[in-house]
Protein backbone atom coordinates (compact mmCIF):
# COMPACT_ATOMS: atom_id res chain seq x y z
CA UNK A 1 0.00 0.00 0.00
CA UNK A 2 1.15 3.56 -1.04
CA UNK A 3 1.70 6.34 1.55
CA UNK A 4 -1.18 9.13 1.50
CA UNK A 5 1.88 11.44 2.18
CA UNK A 6 3.73 13.56 -0.39
CA UNK A 7 6.98 14.56 0.07
CA UNK A 8 8.43 17.81 -1.35
CA UNK A 9 10.59 17.25 -4.14
CA UNK A 10 13.71 17.73 -1.85
CA UNK A 11 12.92 15.11 0.10
CA UNK A 12 11.82 12.37 -2.33
CA UNK A 13 15.29 12.79 -3.50
CA UNK A 14 17.13 12.27 -0.69
CA UNK A 15 18.58 8.82 -0.24
CA UNK A 16 17.39 7.15 3.00
CA UNK A 17 21.08 8.14 5.35
CA UNK A 18 21.47 6.96 9.15
CA UNK A 19 24.34 9.17 9.72
CA UNK A 20 25.66 6.12 12.25
CA UNK A 21 24.11 2.50 12.77
CA UNK A 22 23.51 2.35 16.27
CA UNK A 23 25.24 -0.73 18.51
CA UNK A 24 21.94 -1.95 19.58
CA UNK A 25 21.16 -2.72 15.74
CA UNK A 26 24.72 -4.20 15.38
CA UNK A 27 23.92 -6.44 18.44
CA UNK A 28 20.51 -7.74 16.80
CA UNK A 29 22.13 -8.14 13.45
CA UNK A 30 24.91 -10.21 15.33
CA UNK A 31 22.36 -11.39 17.45
CA UNK A 32 24.67 -11.22 20.79
CA UNK A 33 25.80 -8.27 22.66
CA UNK A 34 29.10 -6.68 23.22
CA UNK A 35 31.11 -7.62 25.32
CA UNK A 36 33.00 -3.83 24.83
CA UNK A 37 30.84 -0.74 24.02
CA UNK A 38 34.04 1.14 22.55
CA UNK A 39 32.62 3.16 19.31
CA UNK A 40 30.28 5.67 20.06
CA UNK A 41 32.54 7.99 22.41
CA UNK A 42 30.03 7.77 25.52
CA UNK A 43 31.38 7.83 28.55
CA UNK A 44 31.56 4.61 30.29
CA UNK A 45 32.48 6.04 33.60
CA UNK A 46 29.36 7.47 34.15
CA UNK A 47 27.58 10.37 35.29
CA UNK A 48 27.88 12.13 38.54
CA UNK A 49 26.50 10.37 40.91
CA UNK A 50 24.71 13.40 42.27
CA UNK A 51 23.06 13.77 38.63
CA UNK A 52 21.88 10.07 39.06
CA UNK A 53 20.27 11.11 42.38
CA UNK A 54 18.75 14.36 41.01
CA UNK A 55 16.88 12.26 37.94
CA UNK A 56 15.78 9.21 40.30
CA UNK A 57 14.32 12.17 42.69
CA UNK A 58 12.92 13.63 38.94
CA UNK A 59 10.99 10.68 38.73
CA UNK A 60 8.02 11.64 40.24
CA UNK A 61 7.68 15.09 38.25
CA UNK A 62 7.97 13.32 35.16
CA UNK A 63 4.22 14.23 34.20
CA UNK A 64 5.24 17.60 33.94
CA UNK A 65 6.69 18.92 30.43
CA UNK A 66 10.43 20.32 31.07
CA UNK A 67 10.75 23.49 31.09
CA UNK A 68 10.72 25.13 28.04
CA UNK A 69 13.49 27.60 28.78
CA UNK A 70 15.54 25.78 30.58
CA UNK A 71 15.58 28.59 33.06
CA UNK A 72 17.93 27.20 35.39
CA UNK A 73 20.15 25.11 33.45
CA UNK A 74 20.72 28.13 31.33
CA UNK A 75 21.12 30.24 34.22
CA UNK A 76 24.01 28.02 35.78
CA UNK A 77 25.90 27.68 32.41
CA UNK A 78 26.01 31.37 32.04
CA UNK A 79 27.66 31.73 35.58
CA UNK A 80 30.15 28.68 34.37
CA UNK A 81 31.05 30.49 31.22
CA UNK A 82 30.75 34.13 32.33
CA UNK A 83 28.28 35.12 30.51
CA UNK A 84 24.60 36.30 29.98
CA UNK A 85 21.39 34.01 30.22
CA UNK A 86 20.68 35.48 26.39
CA UNK A 87 23.77 33.48 24.95
CA UNK A 88 22.80 30.58 25.95
CA UNK A 89 20.35 27.98 23.99
CA UNK A 90 19.51 24.81 25.12
CA UNK A 91 18.71 21.54 22.95
CA UNK A 92 18.55 17.80 22.30
CA UNK A 93 22.14 17.10 21.77
CA UNK A 94 24.34 19.32 19.55
CA UNK A 95 22.93 17.42 17.03
CA UNK A 96 19.36 19.12 17.85
CA UNK A 97 20.88 22.29 17.46
CA UNK A 98 22.94 21.50 14.82
CA UNK A 99 19.80 21.29 13.24
CA UNK A 100 18.08 24.13 14.17
CA UNK A 101 20.83 26.24 13.17
CA UNK A 102 21.15 24.99 9.32
CA UNK A 103 17.49 25.49 9.32
CA UNK A 104 17.87 28.89 10.29
CA UNK A 105 20.53 29.44 7.88
CA UNK A 106 20.70 27.14 4.99
CA UNK A 107 17.82 26.97 1.85
CA UNK A 108 18.32 25.42 -1.19
CA UNK A 109 21.34 25.76 -2.33
CA UNK A 110 23.29 27.90 -0.07
CA UNK A 111 26.95 26.67 0.66
CA UNK A 112 28.51 25.42 3.80
CA UNK A 113 32.16 24.29 3.87
CA UNK A 114 33.18 21.41 6.30
CA UNK A 115 36.53 19.03 6.31
CA UNK A 116 36.13 15.36 4.38
CA UNK A 117 35.20 12.95 6.79
CA UNK A 118 34.15 15.18 9.64
CA UNK A 119 31.39 14.78 11.49
CA UNK A 120 28.39 13.50 9.72
CA UNK A 121 25.27 14.25 11.20
CA UNK A 122 26.15 18.29 10.33
CA UNK A 123 26.15 17.37 6.27
CA UNK A 124 23.32 15.21 6.85
CA UNK A 125 21.00 18.26 7.71
CA UNK A 126 22.38 20.26 5.21
CA UNK A 127 21.27 18.25 2.73
CA UNK A 128 18.25 17.74 4.52
CA UNK A 129 17.59 21.35 3.86
CA UNK A 130 19.26 21.52 -0.29
CA UNK A 131 22.34 23.16 0.78
CA UNK A 132 25.87 22.33 -0.87
CA UNK A 133 28.42 21.34 1.17
CA UNK A 134 32.41 21.69 0.07
CA UNK A 135 34.53 19.45 1.79
CA UNK A 136 37.90 19.83 1.89
CA UNK A 137 40.88 17.50 2.82
CA UNK A 138 42.33 17.17 6.61
CA UNK A 139 46.09 18.24 6.39
CA UNK A 140 48.28 16.04 8.53
CA UNK A 141 44.72 14.34 10.00
CA UNK A 142 43.61 17.54 11.28
CA UNK A 143 40.80 20.06 10.35
CA UNK A 144 42.60 22.61 8.14
CA UNK A 145 40.54 26.01 9.20
CA UNK A 146 42.30 28.54 7.55
CA UNK A 147 41.42 26.40 4.51
CA UNK A 148 38.33 26.07 5.22
CA UNK A 149 38.12 30.14 5.63
CA UNK A 150 39.65 30.65 2.54
CA UNK A 151 37.30 28.47 0.61
CA UNK A 152 34.45 30.24 2.50
CA UNK A 153 35.41 33.16 0.96
CA UNK A 154 35.90 32.10 -2.57
CA UNK A 155 32.25 30.45 -2.23
CA UNK A 156 30.32 32.87 -0.50
CA UNK A 157 29.55 29.83 2.73
CA UNK A 158 26.60 30.14 5.09
CA UNK A 159 28.31 28.18 7.45
CA UNK A 160 31.75 26.48 8.31
CA UNK A 161 31.29 23.37 10.58
CA UNK A 162 34.68 23.09 12.64
CA UNK A 163 35.47 20.52 15.37
CA UNK A 164 37.57 21.64 18.21
CA UNK A 165 38.92 18.79 19.06
CA UNK A 166 37.99 16.79 15.87
CA UNK A 167 35.96 13.49 15.96
CA UNK A 168 37.07 10.91 14.36
CA UNK A 169 40.99 11.89 14.65
CA UNK A 170 41.19 13.43 18.08
CA UNK A 171 43.49 16.17 17.20
CA UNK A 172 42.49 19.72 18.18
CA UNK A 173 43.74 23.38 17.40
CA UNK A 174 44.82 25.70 19.63
CA UNK A 175 42.36 28.13 20.49
CA UNK A 176 44.59 31.53 20.03
CA UNK A 177 45.28 29.97 16.59
CA UNK A 178 41.51 30.09 15.81
CA UNK A 179 41.08 33.20 16.92
CA UNK A 180 43.81 34.51 14.30
CA UNK A 181 42.42 32.30 11.60
CA UNK A 182 38.93 33.97 12.20
CA UNK A 183 40.60 37.56 11.16
CA UNK A 184 39.90 36.07 7.63
CA UNK A 185 36.79 35.18 8.25
CA UNK A 186 34.61 36.78 5.58
CA UNK A 187 31.37 38.77 6.34
CA UNK A 188 28.15 36.79 6.12
CA UNK A 189 29.90 33.41 7.37
CA UNK A 190 29.35 31.90 10.46
CA UNK A 191 32.32 29.35 12.02
CA UNK A 192 29.99 26.49 13.79
CA UNK A 193 32.70 25.35 16.61
CA UNK A 194 31.39 21.89 18.28
CA UNK A 195 33.55 21.83 20.89
CA UNK A 196 31.55 18.34 21.75
CA UNK A 197 35.09 17.17 23.68
CA UNK A 198 35.85 20.28 24.86
CA UNK A 199 36.41 19.40 28.29
CA UNK A 200 38.64 17.01 27.77
CA UNK A 201 41.23 19.08 25.59
CA UNK A 202 44.22 20.45 27.10
CA UNK A 203 43.35 24.11 28.29
CA UNK A 204 45.09 26.27 25.36
CA UNK A 205 42.54 24.19 23.24
CA UNK A 206 40.08 27.55 24.70
CA UNK A 207 38.91 29.83 22.34
CA UNK A 208 40.05 33.30 23.87
CA UNK A 209 36.88 35.12 22.31
CA UNK A 210 33.58 36.71 24.01
CA UNK A 211 30.99 34.60 23.55
CA UNK A 212 29.83 37.48 22.35
CA UNK A 213 31.86 37.20 18.94
CA UNK A 214 29.15 37.50 16.28
CA UNK A 215 31.82 35.83 13.99
CA UNK A 216 31.29 32.32 16.22
CA UNK A 217 28.85 30.11 17.58
CA UNK A 218 30.30 26.82 20.01
CA UNK A 219 28.58 23.99 20.42
CA UNK A 220 28.68 21.89 23.71
CA UNK A 221 27.51 18.72 25.43
CA UNK A 222 26.74 16.73 28.38
CA UNK A 223 26.92 13.99 26.31
CA UNK A 224 30.75 13.25 26.57
CA UNK A 225 32.94 14.63 29.80
CA UNK A 226 29.96 14.46 31.59
CA UNK A 227 28.92 10.92 30.95
CA UNK A 228 25.09 11.86 30.28
CA UNK A 229 24.88 10.86 26.47
CA UNK A 230 21.02 9.64 26.92
CA UNK A 231 19.94 12.17 28.41
CA UNK A 232 20.78 14.35 25.07
CA UNK A 233 21.14 17.58 26.55
CA UNK A 234 23.68 20.14 24.52
CA UNK A 235 23.74 23.55 24.50
CA UNK A 236 25.41 26.63 22.40
CA UNK A 237 27.22 29.85 23.09
CA UNK A 238 27.00 32.20 20.87
CA UNK A 239 26.18 36.21 20.48
CA UNK A 240 22.72 37.28 21.86
CA UNK A 241 21.07 38.09 18.40
CA UNK A 242 21.31 34.89 17.30
CA UNK A 243 20.81 33.02 20.07
CA UNK A 244 17.43 34.44 20.34
CA UNK A 245 16.77 33.32 16.31
CA UNK A 246 16.65 29.73 17.76
CA UNK A 247 13.13 30.78 19.15
CA UNK A 248 12.03 30.62 15.79
CA UNK A 249 12.64 26.79 14.63
CA UNK A 250 13.66 25.16 18.07
CA UNK A 251 11.37 22.41 19.69
CA UNK A 252 10.28 24.13 22.81
CA UNK A 253 9.37 21.38 24.26
CA UNK A 254 11.39 19.10 23.48
CA UNK A 255 13.48 18.59 26.61
CA UNK A 256 13.12 16.18 29.10
CA UNK A 257 12.39 17.62 32.63
CA UNK A 258 14.92 14.69 34.28
CA UNK A 259 17.47 15.95 31.81
CA UNK A 260 17.51 19.24 32.22
CA UNK A 261 17.74 18.31 36.34
CA UNK A 262 20.14 15.92 35.83
CA UNK A 263 22.31 17.81 33.91
CA UNK A 264 22.01 21.03 36.26
CA UNK A 265 23.66 18.56 38.91
CA UNK A 266 26.40 17.60 37.00
CA UNK A 267 27.57 21.05 35.83
CA UNK A 268 27.35 21.43 39.39
CA UNK A 269 29.60 18.32 40.51
CA UNK A 270 33.67 19.75 39.05
CA UNK A 271 34.89 16.69 41.56
CA UNK A 272 33.20 13.96 39.05
CA UNK A 273 34.07 15.69 35.84
CA UNK A 274 37.43 15.90 37.52
CA UNK A 275 37.75 12.38 38.60
CA UNK A 276 36.49 11.50 34.92
CA UNK A 277 39.22 13.35 33.08
CA UNK A 278 41.86 11.18 35.08
CA UNK A 279 40.02 7.68 34.21
CA UNK A 280 39.93 8.84 30.72
CA UNK A 281 43.72 9.97 30.53
CA UNK A 282 44.63 6.69 31.66
CA UNK A 283 42.36 4.49 29.78
CA UNK A 284 43.85 6.90 26.33
CA UNK A 285 47.63 5.43 27.93
CA UNK A 286 45.85 1.80 27.89
CA UNK A 287 44.65 1.97 24.68
CA UNK A 288 47.98 3.36 22.90
CA UNK A 289 49.85 0.71 24.98
CA UNK A 290 47.39 -1.99 23.53
CA UNK A 291 47.20 -0.55 19.99
CA UNK A 292 51.37 -0.68 19.89
CA UNK A 293 51.27 -3.85 21.35
CA UNK A 294 49.86 -5.26 18.20
CA UNK A 295 51.29 -3.08 15.58
CA UNK A 296 49.13 -0.32 15.46
CA UNK A 297 50.42 3.38 16.16
CA UNK A 298 48.22 5.53 18.35
CA UNK A 299 47.56 9.27 16.96
CA UNK A 300 48.00 11.90 19.95
CA UNK A 301 44.25 12.28 21.35
CA UNK A 302 42.78 15.92 22.68
CA UNK A 303 39.33 13.30 23.31
CA UNK A 304 37.99 10.49 25.09
CA UNK A 305 38.95 8.19 22.42
CA UNK A 306 42.33 7.01 20.66
CA UNK A 307 42.80 6.59 16.75
CA UNK A 308 44.93 3.87 15.54
CA UNK A 309 46.59 3.59 12.72
CA UNK A 310 46.51 0.55 11.27
CA UNK A 311 49.02 0.80 8.97
CA UNK A 312 47.56 0.46 5.44
CA UNK A 313 44.30 1.69 3.67
CA UNK A 314 40.50 1.45 4.30
CA UNK A 315 39.80 -2.00 3.17
CA UNK A 316 42.24 -3.28 5.93
CA UNK A 317 40.96 -1.21 8.56
CA UNK A 318 37.14 -1.78 7.77
CA UNK A 319 37.96 -5.64 7.91
CA UNK A 320 39.71 -4.72 11.27
CA UNK A 321 36.18 -3.25 12.47
CA UNK A 322 34.25 -6.00 11.44
CA UNK A 323 37.12 -8.55 12.67
CA UNK A 324 36.87 -6.89 16.22
CA UNK A 325 32.84 -6.97 16.00
CA UNK A 326 32.81 -10.77 15.64
CA UNK A 327 35.11 -11.16 18.64
CA UNK A 328 32.31 -8.71 20.56
CA UNK A 329 34.40 -5.27 20.75
CA UNK A 330 32.44 -2.45 19.11
CA UNK A 331 34.76 -0.04 17.51
CA UNK A 332 34.14 2.79 14.88
CA UNK A 333 36.59 4.10 12.02
CA UNK A 334 37.02 7.03 10.05
CA UNK A 335 34.81 7.21 6.33
CA UNK A 336 37.68 8.98 4.07
CA UNK A 337 40.62 8.09 2.58
CA UNK A 338 43.31 8.83 3.64
CA UNK A 339 42.42 9.01 7.62
CA UNK A 340 40.27 5.36 7.15
CA UNK A 341 43.43 3.76 7.52
CA UNK A 342 42.85 3.96 11.33
CA UNK A 343 39.72 2.56 13.73
CA UNK A 344 38.91 4.40 16.77
CA UNK A 345 38.75 3.21 20.15
CA UNK A 346 36.74 5.15 22.77
CA UNK A 347 37.84 5.10 26.83
CA UNK A 348 36.37 2.92 28.72
CA UNK A 349 36.31 1.17 32.03
CA UNK A 350 39.24 -1.05 33.01
CA UNK A 351 37.09 -4.49 32.44
CA UNK A 352 35.93 -3.06 28.58
CA UNK A 353 39.61 -2.81 27.45
CA UNK A 354 40.82 -5.86 29.16
CA UNK A 355 38.53 -7.54 26.67
CA UNK A 356 39.92 -5.31 23.81
CA UNK A 357 43.48 -6.35 24.30
CA UNK A 358 42.32 -10.22 24.37
CA UNK A 359 40.67 -9.53 21.24
CA UNK A 360 42.95 -7.54 19.30
CA UNK A 361 45.67 -10.24 18.50
CA UNK A 362 42.78 -12.40 17.79
CA UNK A 363 41.08 -9.69 15.09
CA UNK A 364 43.88 -8.56 13.60
CA UNK A 365 44.99 -13.11 13.03
CA UNK A 366 41.89 -12.94 10.79
CA UNK A 367 43.14 -10.36 8.22
CA UNK A 368 46.43 -12.46 7.81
Amino acid sequence: MTTNARLTPLAAALPSTVPFTGPEELERRRGAPFAARLGANENGFGPSPRALVAMTGAGSQIWKYGDPASHDLRSALAAHWSCELENIVVGPGIDGLLGDLVRLTVGPGDVIVTSAGAYPTFNYHVAGFGGRIEALPYRDDAEDLPALIARAAEVDAKLIYFANPDNPMGSYMPGAEIAEALKAMPDGTLLVLDEAYGELAPEDAALPLPVEDPRVIRMRTFSKAYGMAGARVGYALGAAELIRAFDKVRNHFGMNRAAQIGALAALQDQDWLGHVLEQVSAARAEIARIGSANGLIALPSATNFVTLDCGGDGDRARALVAALAEEGIFVRMPFVAPQDRCIRISCGPAAELAALEEALPRALARLG
